[in-house]
């Protein structure tokens, strides 16, 4: 059985624990809590949360999902290199976040999932994984000599290769057996007007 590979599971947990912060802190803020400036912490430590985690790192074996628009938020998370590569740091990092977000009810959930991504995230790197990102693989641009080795003899839309055999055989046989002339018409036809 395979290993299992928790940044993968971090990063989920980690992007959706951004976004429940950032609604955690609008609530907070929209609904004049007493300690609203806890709920606009929310909001913009969630945004860097899921700014940094938006990007899918690359799995060790097999292939890897990428998210739509990831390329540019790569290019942003590979700028800042080992801060961003290892996941010791981000596993304190998070829970360094999380800590400001628990003293309001309505970021204690944002709270606890970013706490609980941190977890996840200690546990792959004491597992030896690290973030490498997505590369785009060069495409191969199959050349036309090569591939087409005989072009089609005759239109489409052809019948399966099956029928195209019989009815080559029954046309060689029609042809040898029907001899060229007019053809006679077994019933007789009388033209009778009424």
């Amino acid at each position: 059985m395979g290993q299992i590979e928790w940044a993968m599971w971090a990063n989920e947990q980690a992007l959706a624990s951004g976004l429940i912060l950032i609604t955690g802190g609008i609530v907070a803020t929209a609904a004049q809590f007493a300690q609203w400036y806890f709920g606009v912490y929310s909001i913009a430590a969630g945004v860097f949360v899921c700014l940094l985690e938006y990007p899918r790192g690359k799995r060790r074996k097999g292939s890897t999902m990428e998210r739509c628009g990831q390329k540019y938020m790569t290019k942003v998370v590979k700028l800042f290199g080992p801060l961003t590569r290892n996941y010791y740091v981000r596993a304190f990092l998070h829970l360094g976040l999380s800590v400001p977000a628990g003293f309001l009810l309505a970021t204690i959930l944002g709270t606890a999932c970013l706490a609980i991504a941190s977890g996840i995230y200690l546990l792959a790197a004491v597992r030896g994984e690290q973030w490498t990102p997505i590369e785009p693989k060069p495409k191969e641009r199959p050349q036309v000599g090569t591939t087409i080795k005989q072009p089609p003899s005759n239109p489409p839309p052809r019948p399966p290769a099956e029928a195209r055999k019989k009815l080559s055989e029954e046309e060689s046989a029609a042809a040898t057996s029907v001899p060229s002339g007019p053809q006679e018409n077994p019933i007789p036809v009388t033209d009778e007007v009424v």
